[in-house]
């Protein structure tokens, strides 16, 4: 399709901007002529192709190059690899080709942005292959990912030209991993759109109605920090510093994350801003002192808070983030944050990565870089890990990207930074594999410990270990860094095919005795013996001596006439249908609705969120049971599933239902008082004849919590349920439980 006088205006205006932003990494005509030769290839190659919002292709290219150079701040040829990102994977165009044109180190980086398809074993994830295929050029070239990163903004910003089910998969992987991944790169205001932009086509009514309310409150917090910055000011003027201060706004996705995660409303989300001081340092004094300065002329005005001081100029993030931050009482008692940061790292702050390495080789002053070397280094041994599929990366990788950290110390004063959460074991680990797979116990600030002992910011850890000592399968569940998990896996599997080895040759010289071949036959009768649910379960227990084979012959020798079992089971009508016939011819989209027909697919509720008539679901076609399996939209589970098998998403719907029940789970507390708990079942099962399936109430120093876990046929009936028990006497707060599962 040839493009209209029209859609070509639209390219050179929009090529004109970027060669207008790239004047100040341009360093001489051949810079220039580089971009524009990547320019007028990319035009060509994708010339007629149009995306899904009816705008040519090439616009597209030309935004991710913008991005690149105006928002993250990288060079040359990370614009000429933008302009080019799609040209492999979508055109005839070869990496060959682009490296005879621009050299290796372009075509590399295109080769890593280009996707591969149908090159996966069939039982991984294809889009975690991607993944993982982009961050293998981590080890050699960081900028891919930031390529990635923008490549991926800019399809956010234009993802409302796409259907309900591409928004819903391409919003999961964005906020499962890219917003994270952003974050880890020091990426903070592109973090922040793109959480944004998530729960702006996630929940969009939930985005509107924040939105609406920030701006509602815009000319208070104004006025209420113009207040509270004054004598700020004044104090900062008369002690001769250059600065600037203004106040920040929390980003929308952040304020709801807030209100989901305490339960409350807008109105009593109290931290909606920050104040942030960025100064100009004098170069005859550190930035570090010049930061506590600061911080001592604020906190002589307002009173700070103790807990919440945040010393990220002395340690910084491993993200290269550094920053002083306080919380003080501000006028008519209201906790304010004030962020301290220098020019320098305010633009770290903002762009993170690019900025980081541009300071570091541009001043004298060198600055640690050591932390985010050392979560690379991390993620170089994750990729090059034989033992895990791309799925089991993939979750590992997300490990190591959007957590708090701790700050610890070796035995001779070296800091170690882990997420917040991290065992000894965790630690053990983080110093050699080694230490981790022989560790026995820990001294914590020289007491003798166990390695499953949480570890706090400022412990001095010693890792105790022993030759006798091996991993476990359970020591997985008292670790929560990648390179523990990956490290007590891998030992697994190793120890599992030792184990199935000398299980087979156990297995087979018992055979030779008996005269028996080992058959199919022969294990349909062994593996329920030994309660086993395949041979490699049963060689690998045979192997480690959790099972001999003392009374093999008489369990051979048994009648092998099958005993036949008669399960009886409880079956409720299916609720689900598919469209059929003429409503073909409306949006596909499955119908939830109590019409049996066996040749329908059987559709399952999620035991992880538990949806109801009225919630807005997701259908995931579940390639192990064949069945599709129903989620809430707002389910963290259904998040990780899209992530990681977006092509098995489908869109479903509730139709009309017969008088069905659902269960849902209600959090309660109020102040305990007697008789309570009568009243509390008296109005559920009483007024609105509700079957209570579970009740679980605890009690202690006058409060009482719990949960309830009751029947319900659709939403409305729920918030009936939840409006009557909140007036009862003593309720404090009736919240659902909208996702079971961790």
């Amino acid at each position: 399709m040839e493009y209209s006088p029209q859609d070509e205006r639209m390219i050179d205006d929009a090529f004109g901007v970027l060669m207008e932003h790239c004047r100040k990494i341009c360093k001489n005509e051949d810079d220039e002529n580089l971009i524009k030769r990547a320019f007028f290839l990319a035009r060509e190659a994708h010339q007629g192709v149009r995306r899904r919002s009816g705008e040519p292709y090439i616009l597209h290219p030309l935004a991710v190059a913008l991005i690149v150079v105006d928002e993250i701040g990288l060079g040359v040829k990370s614009v000429v690899a933008a302009l080019l990102h799609d040209v492999v994977e979508d055109t005839d165009y070869t990496v060959e080709d682009l490296e005879n044109l621009f050299g290796p180190k372009i075509a590399n980086m295109v080769d890593g942005l280009t996707k591969m398809s149908g090159v996966f074993k069939t039982a991984a994830s294809e889009q975690a292959e991607n993944f993982r295929k982009m961050l293998l050029t981590l080890s050699d070239d960081v900028r891919v990912i930031l390529i990635k990163i923008a490549d991926r903004l800019h399809n956010m910003r234009t993802l409302g030209s796409m259907t309900v089910n591409k928004q819903m998969k391409i919003t999961s992987e964005t906020i499962y991993l890219f917003a994270p991944l952003a974050y880890r790169l020091g990426l903070y205001l592109i973090k922040s759109e793109l959480e944004d932009l998530t729960l702006k086509y996630r929940f969009p009514e939930e985005y509107r109605q924040i939105e609406e309310k920030i701006q509602a409150t815009e000319a208070d917090r104004t006025r209420f920090i113009e207040r509270f910055n004054a004598p700020i000011i004044e104090k900062l003027r008369a002690n001769g510093i250059d600065f600037e201060i203004a106040g920040r706004v929390k980003s929308v996705y952040s304020i709801w994350s807030k209100m989901q995660r305490k339960n409350i409303p807008f109105e009593e989300v109290y931290d909606l801003f920050a104040i942030r001081i960025i100064f100009q340092p004098s170069p005859q004094i550190p930035e570090k002192s010049q930061c506590w300065h600061i911080y001592s002329l604020v906190t002589d005005i307002y009173k700070p808070k103790p807990d919440r001081i945040r010393d990220w100029v002395n340690i910084p993030k491993a993200n290269g983030y550094e920053a002083l931050h306080s919380t003080v009482m501000g006028p008519d008692g209201v906790w304010v944050e004030v962020q301290i940061h220098s020019r320098r790292m305010e633009e770290i702050a903002e762009r993170g990565f690019a900025a980081h390495w541009k300071y570091k080789a541009g001043e004298s002053e060198t600055h640690d870089d050591g932390e985010f070397e050392r979560w690379m280094r991390q993620v170089r041994d994750a990729l090059n890990s034989p033992t895990e599929n791309a799925v089991e990366f993939l979750d590992n990788f997300k490990l190591n990207l959007y957590t708090s950290e701790i700050v610890v110390f070796t035995p001779k004063g070296e800091s170690r930074t882990l997420p917040n959460g991290a065992t000894a074991l965790d630690f053990a680990y983080d110093i050699h594999s080694k230490i981790g797979n022989s560790a026995i116990g820990a001294k914590i600030n020289h007491k003798i410990e166990s390695i499953f002992t949480p570890i706090a910011s400022g412990d001095q850890i010693e890792i105790i270990t022993s030759q006798n000592v091996k991993p476990k399968a359970d020591w997985l569940e008292h670790v929560v860094t990648a390179k523990a998990k990956q490290s007590i896996k891998s030992y697994l599997k190793k120890d599992q095919l030792n184990s199935i080895k000398t299980g087979m040759t156990l297995f087979e010289e018992k055979m030779k005795e008996f005269g028996i071949m080992p058959s199919a036959r022969v294990f349909r009768k062994l593996l329920p013996a030994y309660s086993c649910t395949n041979k490699d379960q049963f060689y690998s227990q045979l192997g480690a001596g959790i099972i001999n084979l003392d009374g093999v012959e008489k369990i051979l020798r048994e009648n092998s006439a099958s005993k036949i079992l008669k399960l009886w089971t409880l079956q409720l009508p299916n609720p689900f249908k598919f469209l059929t016939g003429d409503e073909k011819k409306r949006p596909r989209q499955k119908l939830i609705n109590q019409n049996v027909d066996t040749q329908e697919p059987e559709f399952v509720i999620a035991a992880c969120c538990n949806p109801i008539p009225g919630d807005e679901v997701v259908g995931y076609m579940n390639p192990e049971t064949g069945k599709i399996d129903v989620h809430k939209r707002s389910c963290n589970e259904l998040i990780k599933l899209a992530t990681q098998h977006g092509n098995n998403l489908t869109p479903v719907t509730w139709a009309s239902h017969k008088a069905m029940s659902y269960l849902s789970v209600l959090e309660i507390r109020g102040i305990d008082r007697i008789g309570i708990l009568m009243e509390l079942s008296q109005v559920i099962t009483g007024e609105l004849g509700t079957n209570i399936r579970e009740l679980h109430i605890q009690s202690h120093d006058g409060i009482f919590e719990g949960k309830i876990s009751l029947y319900v046929k659709n939403t409305r009936d729920l918030k009936l349920i939840m409006e009557k028990v909140s007036k009862i006497k003593g309720i404090e707060k009736v919240n659902r439980v909208e996702n079971n599962k961790e």
